[in-house]
């Protein structure tokens, strides 16, 4: 099964679908991604913060696989936010993962009430690593309109991507129209709610109605309104499951009903960006 790639503003191109690794312990990182490896996922998505960007490197490494079949996205963790910090950790993400360059680099969360709200400077130091090609490009994650407009406005640099919670009960629409007024791509992280949707009665009509799972219904509603997405599964059934998405299709009324599940802001699993501030 093929995979699509969108095309990014910078000129490269990411696949739809990759394989999350949040919350994956570092012991069995590697493990579990030379099972998606098999499985065929190709788009691996860690962090700094998730503290298994080694495991990632050690399954590229045993896989065989020739480094331009895959696209690698790893995300600075809060602690690094000043510009001399983001820098360093540009090159810690890197020897960890044993590459000389990763596909796409990400601001984790914007932080806006720490740093003196100054989030640019982190920006900055992503674009000097972009340049430098420590990374082929770069974007952000949980940033909210008014973030995305001072980055770019401060410094005429558009992030090819904004990482956000999306799902059926938090559809984030203002964030993704947002994105889409700068050419900025939408990746989907908990995109089935923790399993809060699978659950769904609307959902599971629908996955009836299409002879598939609550949640590859789910995910083909992500896919099918052209969000970026990567599920996590330590399960290889799972994987399985959840890679299974680009033979089938909802039709426009059922992708609607989904979208109509949305709850707001009462439907968010995790923090709001506007208020998070948590540094490890």
């Amino acid at each position: 099964m093929t995979v699509p790639n969108l095309l990014l503003h910078d000129g490269t191109s990411i696949p739809q679908l990759g394989f999350g690794v949040f919350q994956v312990p570092p012991p069995e990182t590697a493990a579990t991604v030379t099972q998606a490896f098999e499985v065929g996922y190709r788009h691996i998505d860690t962090a700094q913060m998730y503290g298994n960007e080694a495991g990632v490197g050690e399954a590229i490494r045993a896989s065989g696989l020739d480094r331009d079949e895959l696209y690698i996205t790893t995300k600075l963790n809060n602690s690094f936010h000043r510009s001399e910090d983001a820098r360093r950790e540009v090159d810690a993400s890197l020897e960890r993962l044993g590459l000389e360059q990763v596909d796409l680099f990400l601001i984790h969360w914007p932080l806006p009430t720490r740093y003196d709200g100054d989030f640019v400077q982190t920006w900055r130091a992503l674009i000097e690593a972009q340049e430098a090609g420590k990374t082929r490009s770069i974007g952000v994650s949980n940033f909210q309109p008014a973030h995305l407009d001072r980055i770019i406005d401060e410094t005429g640099v558009v992030p090819v991507v904004n990482q956000v919670e999306v799902h059926p009960y938090l559809t984030n629409e203002e964030v993704r129209a947002a994105n889409a007024k700068h050419g900025v791509l939408t990746e989907a992280w908990s995109p089935i709610a923790q399993g809060a949707v699978l659950d769904d009665p609307t959902i599971g009509e629908i996955a009836s109605a299409v002879g598939r799972t609550p949640a590859q219904v789910t995910l083909r509603w992500h896919v099918q309104r052209g969000d970026i997405v990567f599920p996590k599964s330590m399960s290889v059934e799972r994987m399985r499951e959840n890679f299974a998405l680009f033979d089938f299709a909802l039709s426009p009324e059922q992708v609607e009903a989904i979208s109509g599940l949305d709850r707001g802001e009462d439907g968010r699993t995790g923090p709001n960006p506007d208020t998070f501030d948590w540094i490890p």
